[in-house]
């Protein structure tokens, strides 16, 4: 219950505009501005007891507390490091970025891109921080984590060995920024071995909140130079990979000095002429900062020599500093895939400068309610997540015939916070979603969310591709004015997860969660006395006794003694808290007990809940698998979104996520219950109630 509520704070914190790029989110609540104070009154430097400087801040597994990497480390401040530590030194630049022991060449290949865009880089790295005014050992970074800008405090001790920086550093070998925003990255995931392995465009979207997309260099458009061109000038973030067959190849050395697993940034693109004919050349910069590229248009390969003179020396600075140029041709041939994240993504396909629409949803796949896997699983795809979006706007260079013009959409799907999860054995999910176009007699059902048959009468109108195990998967796509269905899922069903979902249109596109409003029309059978047959009204004075009242005990004996001779369905029998609430639900002069007409009026209602149940028991084994549930509670009455469903899992499904009769009863009267409470408070029939602490605690514990 506490996970709930505070789960519901943050949503409202977020409507309130925490989390937005103007209003950061204090990680773990460490206010950067108050600490540096405290420390400066007190003459002390910082210690962050949030990320401390001892060995289980550096990994689990290769660099846990017993490894051999980890002997031998002694963490400095960089006062203790050198005479005149600086933070940044003459501005952030890609020199700054030199990998060290650590397998995390991705994000140091994004942090070596941001240095080409100051904007960008000084909203990830603020500025005012320094070693000289004000120092207190303590700084802080700024990233964007799935819909929200978070601020990370972290004291300046930095992991070293023999007196030297362990991991990222700088060719100055007094500039510390770089080692710091490490550290700060490090400390959001959980430690520095979570960094090891990873995509550039996770990097990049953390330090822009921009969406990423990846190119096949063997299958580009044919436009693919004038797209990089475009992306560079716009300061988008560009990043490449040699992929690998076998673990073997790791890190491997080419012969001509490329890096196979190994992510590199792409830092330029020019068009230089060589013997009279223009070539298309890339940069590229490799993090570790000296292995380089040895073939064509390499540092002092011969092909420079027949290039304008004046562009030779703007282009050709023949320094072993990791960063070189390539033949583009070259650069399709060696490389293998292409990652950019675009800060405006419609410069990269328009000369029009247009600011997309953005539409972000953050979700959840819990087990039992809402992770159904992919189409594979038809029993249960049905259940996951599903979002609505209406494409009204055709783009303004739309392709397609003027019958049927189309919309562009750019849909981004993120699994949350799988980095942090690794040293519990986490990995990432295999992830994706599909597209469906919502038939126009469905359109305007805004609160259903859809169900088993509407996925086995149609097919996807558009898909992620196949379902991969990235943080992100990302897809720019063209469809027909309309209303669509996206239904992001992971491939397997059981699979608990967090998730974000991002919608970029071109025009303006409404969006919406399906299946997101609660309400009820609760079944009310209309008993009178005189409408109950004297066989009903004999039984009820054997078993109610002398004073013709059923009592919450008599209610449990006579409910279990019923179920004892049912073969069709199985229970535990129903607890005495499940008839005390049975009572308190139809309890109308509050003694506590059940009159002839309030226990026939119970009675119907279980009737009717067993019809529910049997009908929905497919296959006859006399429980209902917990996303059976979802239909139940359609039959029974109730709208409820994801959240509530999985409430409802987790309190009444046992371990084998199904439902036995006497549970199902229970959720269906404590539902009930919940429902004619709430409207009884709601006196304006705002559907918002307000209670003091007195009345709220009346309220839960009936």
């Amino acid at each position: 219950m506490s996970r709930v509520a505070a789960r519901l704070c943050q949503e409202r914190a977020a409507a309130d505009g925490l989390g937005s790029n103007r209003n950061a989110i204090k990680y773990l609540n460490q206010d950067y501005e108050s600490l540096k104070q405290q420390c400066l009154q007190a003459g002390t430097l910082f210690k962050d007891e949030e990320f401390p400087a001892c060995p289980s801040v550096l990994g689990y597994q290769d660099l846990g507390p017993y490894s051999f990497k980890t002997q031998g480390i002694i963490w400095k401040r960089p006062t203790e490091l050198c005479a005149n530590p600086q933070f940044i030194i003459g501005g952030a630049t890609r020199t700054d970025v030199c990998q060290g022991e650590l397998g995390d060449c991705w994000l140091l290949a994004a942090i070596a891109s941001l240095t080409l865009n100051p904007d960008v880089l000084y909203r990830v790295v603020p500025k005012a921080q320094s070693f000289q005014k004000d120092y207190a050992g303590i700084f802080h970074f700024q990233f964007w984590q799935y819909g929200e800008w978070v601020d990370v405090v972290v004291d300046d001790r930095l992991p070293t060995k023999n007196g030297k920086l362990l991991f990222v550093h700088s060719e100055e070998g007094n500039e510390f920024w770089s080692a710091l925003l490490e550290k700060a990255y490090a400390k959001l995931n959980g430690s520095y071995e979570a960094l090891t392995g990873g995509s550039t465009m996770e990097g990049f979207e953390d330090f822009t909140g921009g969406i990423s997309e990846s190119y096949e260099l063997r299958r580009a458009p044919s436009n693919l130079y004038q797209i990089i061109q475009k992306a560079l000038r716009a300061g988008s973030l560009l990043g490449c990979s040699i992929d690998i067959t076998t673990a073997a190849e790791i890190e491997a050395i080419t012969s001509l000095k490329l890096v196979k697993g190994h992510a590199y940034s792409v830092t330029g693109a020019e068009e230089v002429y060589y013997r009279g004919q223009p070539e298309k050349l890339v940069r590229l910069r490799n993090p570790w900062g000296e292995v380089e590229w040895t073939g064509a248009w390499s540092d002092n390969a011969p092909e420079w020599n027949y290039v304008d003179p004046k562009q030779k020396r703007a282009l050709d600075k023949q320094v072993d500093d990791g960063e070189f140029w390539m033949a583009f041709l070259d650069f399709q041939r060696q490389f293998t895939r292409l990652e950019i994240c675009n800060l405006t993504p419609d410069t990269l396909t328009s000369n029009e400068v247009n600011k997309w629409d953005l539409t972000l949803f953050n979700g959840q796949w819990r087990r039992g309610s809402t992770a159904g896997g992919c189409q594979n699983y038809q029993a249960t795809y049905w259940t996951n997540p599903q979002f609505k979006i209406q494409l009204d706007e055709p783009d303004d260079d739309h392709e397609g015939s003027l019958n049927e013009p189309c919309c562009t959409i750019l849909v981004g799907l993120i699994q949350k916070n799988r980095r942090r999860q690794k040293k519990m054995g986490e990995a990432l999910l295999s992830i994706g979603y599909s597209l469906y176009q919502i038939p126009q007699e469905l359109e305007n059902d805004i609160d259903i969310h859809m169900n088993r048959a509407f996925f086995a009468r149609n097919q996807p109108a558009a898909q992620s591709g196949p379902y991969v195990n990235l943080r992100e998967v990302s897809r720019r796509m063209k469809l027909p004015r309309g209303a669509y269905l996206i239904v992001p899922s992971t491939f397997e069903p059981y699979k608990n997860g967090e998730f974000c979902l991002r919608v970029f249109s071109e025009k303006q596109a409404k969006t919406q969660m399906m299946g997101d409003v609660v309400s009820a029309k609760l079944y009310e059978p209309h008993v009178d006395n005189k409408d109950i047959d004297d066989e009903f009204k004999i039984l009820f004075q054997k078993l109610s006794g002398e004073d013709c009242e059923v009592t919450a005990t008599e209610l449990q004996t006579i409910l279990n003694r019923v179920l004892s001779k049912r073969k069709d369905i199985k229970s535990n029998g129903f607890n005495i808290n499940t008839c005390r609430e049975m009572i308190s639900l139809l309890d109308t002069n509050g003694t506590g007990t059940l009159g002839l007409v309030e226990f026939k009026t119970l009675w119907m209602k279980i009737q009717k809940y067993l019809a529910i149940y049997k009908k929905v028991d497919s296959d006859y084994s006399g429980t209902i698998d917990s996303h059976e549930m979802r239909n139940a509670l359609r039959e029974a009455g109730f709208t409820l979104n994801d959240q509530v469903q999985h409430s409802i899992v987790i309190r009444y499904a046992c371990s084998k996520l199904t439902i036995d009769f006497d549970g199902f009863v229970a959720c269906m009267i404590h539902l009930e219950t919940l429902f004619k409470v709430f409207h009884l408070l709601d006196k304006d029939k705002r559907g918002v109630i307000q209670l003091s602490l007195a009345e709220w605690l009346c309220c839960t514990v009936v």
